[in-house]
């Protein structure tokens, strides 16, 4: 971005954008509108916004490059879109101008950090959803117990990304904090991942838009496990069912369907529900192998073995307790949460199981 200044009272300010092959100009009322130095002339007279709109949303071949907008001082720049030119290789893509560039370009620098992370996965299951992700240390001196990538948000709704370790635990605090000092103090539980999924991705949206920060550069995978009506009430009788059906949550909108939720959140902000999916480095070829093993009516020991598969097929190294990382939402613990024996209590659904049950699982590979 350049900026270029002239005496006098008519002061003008460019913009130029050499990538897109853009440059903007505002002009201070009454001065004259001149092309910055190097930018070459275009035509015979400069185009107002208002014009220059109209020729862009009808055809965008006839813009000029490189191009002049003249805009009044009191108008922000950040009103106006431009199409580019199809000619340009951002062809089709919607532009803003505000007083820095902001684009689609800082969500893709992000992804990049993504891509270059290790690959984490997540599986869901008819009875619990695995995630699954690699441990990777620069250094064999690091105590590789003190640092975990799979993260507990709620009892029933655990966390794993792929990316910058340090965005994360950003977000992981911001999760925690939404469900147990936000939603939990006015509703007296903790939040459906749905709802959960939406506040994170929310917080990461901003941070495309906001000014003085950057995109996290991490993409999430968020598993978690809603009580309500159950996808199958298999063995319960009609009249139970229809009792079931009466159960309605404000909160959701609709009746609150139950059982086990899998969804990635990506820096941009946009976040889908999936039934299987990998995130990193080896994500494509970690896709393209649970196309091929994941079927429906999966069961959770089921959906273990395939993701211990799935990392095989992309680690580089052994596969070990200490250099794999698994968490489950499954069936309750049998422990309780807070004080033993006390009637209704429920265990949590999500846990990380343990290095020696991760070898035990290896072993039957």
């Amino acid at each position: 971005m350049q900026v270029c200044r002239r005496g006098g009272d008519s002061e003008e300010h460019f913009w130029k954008v050499e990538e897109f092959n853009v440059a903007a100009c505002w002009k201070q009322p009454g001065g004259a509108v001149t092309p910055g130095a190097g930018l070459g002339a275009v035509g015979d007279e400069a185009l107002g916004s208002l014009e220059l709109w109209q020729i862009a949303s009808s055809n965008p071949r006839r813009l000029p490059t490189p191009l002049n907008l003249s805009l009044p001082p009191t108008t922000p720049l950040a009103l106006y879109h431009l199409s580019l030119p199809s000619s340009s290789r951002h062809g089709g893509q919607i532009l803003f101008l505000p007083h820095h560039l902001l684009s689609q370009r800082k969500a893709e620098y992000a992804l990049n950090a993504v891509n270059q992370g290790v690959t984490s996965l997540g599986i869901k299951a008819t009875n619990g959803i695995v995630l699954a992700t690699e441990k990777k240390s620069s250094s064999p001196l690091i105590d590789s117990q003190s640092s975990s990538k799979i993260s507990l948000i709620t009892p029933n709704i655990g966390m794993v990304y792929s990316g910058m370790g340090p965005d994360y635990r950003v977000l992981v605090d911001k999760a925690r904090k939404v469900s147990h000092t936000g939603y939990k103090r006015v509703y007296n539980e903790y939040p459906p991942t749905r709802i959960l999924v939406q506040d994170v991705a929310r917080v990461m949206q901003e941070a495309t838009q906001s000014g003085g920060v950057r995109p996290y550069g991490v993409s999430l995978l968020i598993a978690g496990w809603d009580d309500g009506i159950e996808p199958e009430a298999e063995g319960k009788s009609e009249e139970q069912t229809s009792e079931e059906k009466k159960k309605v949550s404000g909160k959701t909108g609709g009746i609150l369907k139950g059982g086990p939720s899998l969804y990635q959140v990506d820096p941009s902000g946009s976040y889908f529900p999936w039934k299987a999916t990998a995130i990193g480095k080896s994500a494509t070829s970690a896709k393209t192998f649970l196309e091929k093993r994941y079927t429906d009516g999966l069961e959770l020991e089921d959906a273990i073995h395939i993701a211990l598969l799935t990392l095989k097929e992309t680690i580089e190294g052994e596969m070990n307790g200490e250099t794999v990382e698994i968490g489950i939402v499954g069936p309750p613990e049998e422990r309780l949460l807070g004080v033993e024996g006390v009637e209704g209590a429920v265990g949590p659904r999500f846990r990380k199981l343990s290095p020696s049950e991760v070898e035990d699982y290896l072993t039957n590979l």
